[in-house]
């Protein structure tokens, strides 16, 4: 018999979402409770939907990881973490291990890789769901691995990567690496938006092919690109 789903949950990517959807949501002691709130109950609902699942928590560890040292202007304009949601974090863990779910937090790496390398490392019978609403991670996506928002009730495979960024899976990393990434501080191609780089993808197979056909893209974005 196969075996029962391993579910990821990238915990980080649903805080600041159940911080902003629910904030006003405070304990009788005015400590706020918003993202506790919204990501306990993401978390009950999947325990009741996959009873006898294995379902990994995982969060961002506090601090840099490797990526700041190899580029230390990664994610350098994003703003401090507010204090209304720092205050959540420790009660969110104290309540996650409380209910038996294993909680992994890794030094020096993000979320987002302790879920590839968990994924990675399932059965290769093992389906996997990787609950997240960060687009990142449809890079991951195979014959066995699915993405899952549960808070938009969305649920994507190869197919629905394909439809959504115009790539397979395993050329969503190119794609990023063309269009850049703003909310990580992350250059691309001045110019070069999603439908653009993923036509590029599509006529030269990968980025080592787009970079080597530069020549033969015209106009302004064809500039930026060489």
């Amino acid at each position: 018999m196969p075996q029962d789903p391993r579910i990821l949950v990238d915990a980080s990517s649903f805080l600041y979402r159940a911080f902003h959807a629910l904030p006003d949501l405070r304990a009788p002691d005015n400590l706020p409770t918003g993202a506790i709130y919204g990501v306990a109950n993401m978390l009950r609902r999947l325990q009741k939907e996959y009873p006898s699942d294995e379902i990994i928590v995982i969060f961002d560890a506090p601090g840099g990881t490797f990526r700041d040292r190899l580029y230390p202007e990664y994610k350098a304009h994003r703003p401090s973490m507010p204090e209304e949601l720092r205050v959540q974090i420790p009660l969110l863990h104290d309540w996650i291990r409380a209910t038996g779910l294993p909680l992994v937090i890794e030094p020096d790496v993000e979320a987002d890789d302790v879920i590839g390398t968990l994924a990675r490392e399932a059965a290769p019978d093992q389906q996997v769901l990787i609950v997240t609403g960060d687009k990142d991670m449809a890079q991951l996506v195979n014959s066995r691995v699915r993405l899952v928002d549960t808070m938009k009730g969305i649920e994507t495979d190869v197919a629905g990567v394909e439809e959504r960024f115009g790539v397979p899976p395993e050329r969503i990393a190119d794609l990023l690496a063309l269009i850049g990434d703003k909310v990580d501080n992350i250059p691309g191609v001045p110019g070069a938006g999603p439908k653009t780089a993923a036509r590029w993808l599509t006529q030269y197979g990968d980025l080592d092919g787009v970079l080597a056909h530069a020549g033969d893209i015209g106009g302004k974005v064809g500039e930026a690109l060489r």
